[in-house]
């Protein structure tokens, strides 16, 4: 009933004084949203997001993965150099490079026609040189290189020179000699150790040198010194990266390495990285990268993962193709296996790396080693930090292109039925990387900041449509249904989720499919919760889904029945199903035409009233509570149809032991869904037979806004029957409201709205105690200068909206009244 206005005369006062206020749940509409946003009779429920434990183990696939372990990539393997091929360094032409002519010496000079001189290099292995090369030769001198320890030995101009020599014809004019300490400094470690350390030193490019960074450093040449800005590819070979790899090459594999000899390998490698950037010699466009790639694949046996990762940068950047390019993701991967590595990825560019070789058109050709890759990213997205440092990266679009050209699937000729077999394993690999996908989006989820990146890149659709394609996947759906738990948490993503077409027929969909995927169902509940809960037309859209209440009603009994085995569900993970659906229910319940038909509902009634007769309130606070919530809800439409009516009798005994329980929560549903069945007479009746009156009044002195504005919701029904106001002023009821009105009146004006109606009906027919300070506070309240406003000017639109349009009406009207009935002298 709408409170009358002010400017009614004094007769038409008097007229309908007798007017009593009826608690119906309806609150009064205007024009002002912000007023009927105040507090609603239908409200909808929150709940804790289904927590996921984080996996012991970092691997390809969860323990808890669908596949079949002996199907599925392995996560444990071993990798080392042998495993790495040579041929894959040929340039891209195709064209075979003539064999180089190695000569033992670490001098370099070069002759007339701008090829090194005999005497001065290395040898090749004997294979190379005059002897017949098979179609295996190459393979063949790959294996071979895992088992050699040094170089071939010198020859004899230089085999037995001095370490301090041979660097010192190495460096030619650099006026740099070794001290006699500094070798005697090493003869303490393995000589290889010494060797490598004093090569380091003085031969390999660093990336930390001191010198000044455009400083070209001075080369003895056949011809002259010669700047980089014009040397041609052999002399730059020759000064620059040869030596660079023949003195990786003196280490000994299976000698200890310390830290520091570590530390100045991947400086070198870092090194070797600027020096091929800066002549544009990354990719496949260096002729002699065949060399490049050999030496670096040995350095691999060196065990470190420092080291392994710089060189993964370094092999990547030179565009490795094939099983190379696998072996090499697989590297990377085995690294990202161990969290203390996560501080190398941290501190290195590898990412970028990672994330160049994720934009790939033809990812069909490079498909397990794009797994491996995502695989890596998906377990180093996991590390806060790196989740965020990934994020800035852009790689949630990186993540969702890659994702869009796998389901787009690889061009395929005319002859359909010859690439079957191959269009089979394609869409396996394609599955297993979308796994990997959708399993780094879900922690990426985790950081709030994503949200931004998740509706710029209109992920919401995508996500969709990985869902629909793959929806006989139940790993990707459920990493699917993961981040929409995560992400249906904001109110923009809810938003940008709900306008997804055909989202909630998909949800559904997915629910009908898997009833018993307990992970599974209970995300996909709690996002439609969270959708119905912020959209209204989220709740349409729902309801207007074929068989909607009949999903979600067989869900309901399938987790309601106690399994009987070998079908045994894990019985906390059921409850929280069941919490998650009655949520739903809940909030569906708002919208009037779906609330109406589950009010009328036999089926779903029922099972509500199962969870309050079964359950326990102390061991399973939120269900019962989400129940009663539900049920009040339901109990706000009162039409003929309306099963909760029919049975309100049973209703108010399950609720009198609510009432009775030492939660509040359960406390303030039992008494909300009272304040919409006392408007039935027989529930009344109820409530003054078993003494509940009582108790509600007490509620008025919880200090707590909802609980006071709920047991008033049940007060003013009761003083609807004056048989009962006399019975509820000798309990107190008055001096308690005008508490009441005191303590929440300037923050609350809506309870104070609901306070004065209250006592208007408790002062019908004429009585009312302490009728003085009542109208003192209502001369006050009515006063909106006497008022002191909130500085926060949209917390005041609210509170004045409110005032005005709620609670002035009703106030000055009850003023009126006592004023009018004091000067006749009826109230004493």
């Amino acid at each position: 009933m709408h409170p009358y206005g002010s400017s009614m005369s004094l007769m038409e006062l008097q007229d309908k004084s007798e007017r009593v206020y009826i608690s119906t749940g309806i609150r009064r509409q205007t024009s002002a949203e912000i007023v009927s946003e105040a507090r609603r009779s239908l409200r909808t429920l929150a709940t804790q997001r289904p927590f996921t434990p984080q996996e012991k183990h970092r691997q390809l696939f969860e323990e808890s993965s669908s596949r079949a372990h002996d199907g599925q990539p392995p996560s444990a393997f071993s990798l080392h150099a042998r495993h790495f091929e040579a041929p894959d360094s040929r340039p891209g032409s195709g064209t075979r490079l003539s064999p180089l002519e190695h000569k033992p010496s670490l001098s370099v000079s070069l002759d007339e026609d701008g090829g090194v001189e005999e005497a001065t290099l290395p040898k090749p292995p004997a294979e190379r040189g005059n002897t017949r090369i098979g179609s295996g030769g190459s393979r063949a001198r790959l294996l071979r290189a895992a088992s050699i320890n040094r170089l071939p030995p010198m020859t004899p101009n230089t085999k037995n020179m001095s370490l301090e020599a041979r660097i010192g014809a190495d460096q030619p004019g650099d006026g740099e000699k070794l001290h006699c300490a500094d070798v005697t400094e090493h003869e303490t470690k393995s000589s290889s150790e010494t060797d490598l350390h004093i090569l380091i030193k003085h031969r390999i490019p660093q990336t930390d040198v001191s010198s000044e960074r455009g400083s070209k450093p001075e080369v003895k040449l056949g011809h002259g010194d010669t700047g980089d800005d014009n040397m041609d590819e052999s002399v730059f070979w020759n000064t620059k990266v040869f030596p660079v790899l023949q003195e990786f090459e003196s280490f000994a594999q299976g000698d200890a390495m310390s830290d520091e000899i570590v530390g100045e390998l991947c400086n070198a490698c870092n090194g070797l990285y600027n020096t091929l950037a800066e002549r544009g010699m990354l990719g496949r466009q260096c002729k002699k990268r065949s060399a490049i790639l050999r030496t670096l694949f040995r350095l691999i046996d060196v065990g470190s993962d420092r080291l392994n990762l710089t060189l993964a940068k370094l092999i990547l950047a030179l565009n490795v193709t094939g099983n190379n390019l696998l072996n090499i993701c697989k590297l990377v991967f085995k690294i990202s296996r161990k969290a203390s590595n996560d501080t190398l990825f941290l501190n290195g560019c590898i990412l970028d790396s990672l994330l160049s070789l994720l934009h790939c058109e033809d990812v069909w050709s490079k498909g397990e080693a794009v797994l491996y890759c995502v695989g890596s990213l998906k377990l180093l997205s996991g590390n806060a930090a790196l989740s965020r440092l990934l994020l800035s990266k852009g790689f949630i679009g990186v993540l969702l292109q890659l994702s869009k050209r796998l389901m787009h699937g690889p061009s395929t000729s005319a002859n359909v039925t010859s690439h079957k077999s191959e269009g089979e394993g394609q869409h396996i690999i394609a599955g297993h990387i979308l796994v990997q996908v959708t399993a780094a989006l879900r922690n990426i989820a985790d950081q709030s900041e994503s949200r931004l990146s998740f509706l710029s890149n209109k992920a919401f659709s995508t996500l969709c449509l990985i869902l629909e394609n793959h929806r006989s996947d139940i790993d990707i759906c459920i990493n699917v249904a993961r981040i929409f738990s995560k992400l249906s948490t904001y109110t923009e993503c809810c938003h940008a989720l709900a306008e997804t077409p055909h989202c909630c027929s998909l949800f559904l969909d997915l629910l009908g499919k898997y009833s018993r995927k307990q992970d599974l169902v209970v995300r996909l509940l709690f996002t439609l919760g969270n959708l119905t809960a912020k959209s209204p037309e989220a709740r349409e859209r729902v309801y207007e889904e074929e068989g909607v209440i009949d999903v979600l009603l067989d869900l309901f009994q399938v987790y309601q029945e106690t399994p009987s085995p070998p079908e045994q569900f894990r019985a906390p993970e059921r409850e929280d199903v069941l919490v998650k659906l009655i949520r739903l229910l809940a909030n569906l319940a708002i919208h009037p035409t779906v609330g109406t038909a589950l009010a009328a509902n036999t089926l779903c009634v029922q099972l509500l009233l199962e969870v309050l007769e079964c359950r326990c309130v102390q061991e399973s606070e939120e269900l019962v509570v989400n129940a009663v919530a539900t049920i009040n809800n339901l109990s706000f439409y009162q039409g003929m149809s309306s099963v909760v009516r029919a049975q309100h009798t049973h209703i108010s005994q399950l609720l009198l032991k609510l009432l009775l329980s030492s939660s509040m929560d359960a406390v303030l549903e039992a008494t909300c869904v009272f304040g919409n069945l006392s408007q039935i007479k027989d529930v009344r009746h109820f409530i003054m037979q078993h003494k509940v009156e009582q108790y509600v009044v007490t509620l008025l002195d919880s200090k707590t806004p909802d609980v006071c504005f709920s047991a008033c919701g049940v007060l003013i029904n009761l003083s609807a029957d004056p048989d009962n106001r006399a019975m509820l002023r000798a309990e107190g009821t008055v001096q308690k409201l005008i508490d009441c009105l005191c303590d929440f009146g300037p923050q609350d004006w809506h309870l104070a709205t609901v306070v004065c109606q209250t006592l208007w009906n408790c002062s019908l027919d004429g009585e009312l105690q302490h009728a003085e300070e009542l109208l003192e506070i209502l001369w006050l309240y009515t006063d909106r200068g006497a008022l002191q406003w909130p500085s926060d000017d949209g917390v005041r639109q609210v509170q004045e909206a409110c005032w005005e349009l709620l609670f002035l009406p009703v106030a000055e009207r009850l003023r009126q009244r006592f004023h009018i009935e004091d000067t006749t002298g009826i109230i004493p």
